[in-house]
């Protein structure tokens, strides 16, 4: 584990400018966020790490919750002037003021276990969670303290929120915090991959810093006596006046419960009817298939089935998936008057549909697997594509901090792993479309042209 010395300066906020990825992440969505909870290991933690996403939350209507784990007792061992008890009560109270500069209407709750226990009283600390944040699903962010960040009592906090997030698919995220101070941007211990930011409004901005300040024991000393000096340093400090947040997202496969959350809100989460960037890409991908008609296709993904239709025209007998059941009752109105249309509701990676299909369409849908889901859906996919069958891939080439991986790394397994000839590309600043085949023929090969 990191270890480090909180009373020297520390890597400076211009450094990590000076590299230049930090301006580069992906954004952390609140797409569908109906509630945050923000665990901090210590009272300051919370307006530290995630000060700016707490009040971007709440001035965006979403209920916002923080649990504070210990009582941060511990913060100045040798404090001539203040007891433990008497700084645990200050810290609390900090805690209480530095909210209200966040989020006035939101809830806080004090565990108040022993600063520097969390190793020992993991299992409490734990059941005490369990009970505090509630199991809505994706559509609650709980945030927490990364779990890499080099502080014993950060890494057990964030080890049990993910555990809990997991358990209860709960969308999560870690805040990096001591990183700043410990680390330089070169060295293998920064997440870079897993980094996603939150632009923060001038009001959130604001917020943050008045909230930092109102942790008073922290950034100004307990007295001018020896073992009272201010715990955080004014160079460490500016790490945190920049005008985004940065978290730590791990990449997850995408299970049911995000998009029927997303289907909940919205009937056409995507806009597939109403953009014209939509239509043009379907129309795209109807004429990168290389033959006319097929006789028995599989599509994976298949939303509320308005692809689908099209390739309904194409196909003799077609199958539909997708792990949302909401999307699949919608793709089947669409689809009643077309007997030859099947739809199933599941996940492909684990149980992909029986038979042989001379097409596969895989259209954006492989970027919400992890890259161990996406070898194992790749290595279904070759299993069950007929001899001389198609493969159609399409994929949006952004970044998006929700999916585990981005269209062009879908793209590169897909032609790694799949052991096919790429007869075709389109590719475009916004999205990529490949078509794979066993035999490698062109269309006026397949045509009798040439």
């Amino acid at each position: 584990m990191v270890t480090f010395d909180s009373t020297l300066p520390g890597t400076s906020a211009e450094a990590w400018e000076a590299d230049g990825r930090l301006a580069r992440l992906p954004a952390l969505s609140l797409d569908g966020i109906e509630s945050l909870v923000v665990v901090a290991a210590h009272p300051d933690d919370e307006a530290l790490g995630a000060g700016g996403l707490i009040a971007e939350c709440a001035a965006r209507g979403i209920r916002v919750l923080v649990v504070t784990v210990t009582d941060g007792a511990a913060s100045h061992p040798s404090s001539p002037s203040t007891p433990a008890h008497d700084l645990a009560a200050r810290r609390a109270e900090e805690a209480r003021t530095a909210l209200a500069e966040l989020a006035p209407d939101a809830g806080i709750l004090l565990l108040a276990h022993p600063d520097g226990s969390t190793l020992e009283l993991r299992e409490t600390i734990a059941a005490d969670l369990a009970r505090a944040i509630p199991a809505t699903g994706p559509s609650t962010l709980l945030v927490a303290p990364w779990s890499g960040d080099g502080h014993r009592d950060h890494r057990i906090v964030g080890e049990l929120c993910a555990e809990l997030a997991a358990t209860n698919r709960l969308r999560f995220a870690g805040y990096p915090i001591w990183l700043w101070h410990w680390a330089e941007p070169e060295m293998e211990d920064v997440p870079w991959d897993s980094f996603v930011s939150l632009p923060l409004e001038p009001a959130a901005a604001g917020a943050k810093h008045r909230a930092i300040a109102a942790h008073v024991s922290q950034v100004e000393p307990l007295s001018e006596s020896p073992g009272d000096e201010a715990l955080l340093h004014p160079r460490f400090l500016a790490n945190f006046e920049r005008r985004f947040e940065v978290f730590v997202q791990e990449p997850t496969t995408l299970g049911a419960d995000y998009f029927d959350a997303m289907y909940a809100r919205r009937d056409d989460p995507w806009g597939f009817e109403s953009r014209w960037y939509e239509r043009r890409k379907r129309a795209i991908t109807l004429a990168a298939l290389p033959e006319e008609r097929y006789t028995n296709a599989l599509e994976i993904g298949c939303s509320i089935g308005v692809l689908t239709a099209d390739l309904a025209e194409r196909c003799d007998a077609l199958l539909s998936t997708d792990v949302s059941s909401a999307a699949i009752e919608s793709a089947k109105q669409r689809l009643a008057a077309s007997p030859h249309v099947r739809f199933e509701t599941g996940d492909v990676a684990s149980s992909f549909p029986d038979g042989r299909f001379d097409l596969i369409v895989l259209s954006e849908v492989g970027y919400y697997f992890d890259a161990v889901g996406l070898d194992a859906l790749v290595d279904a996919v070759a299993e069950h594509l007929a001899e001389g069958g198609t493969l159609l891939a399409c994929h949006w080439r952004h970044p998006v901090a929700d999916y585990p991986l981005d269209g062009d790394e879908v793209h590169v397994v897909l032609a790694a792993r799949l052991g096919l000839e790429r007869v075709s590309r389109h590719l475009e600043k916004d999205f990529v479309l490949d078509v794979f085949n066993s035999d490698g023929r062109s269309v006026a090969e397949r045509t009798g042209l040439v």
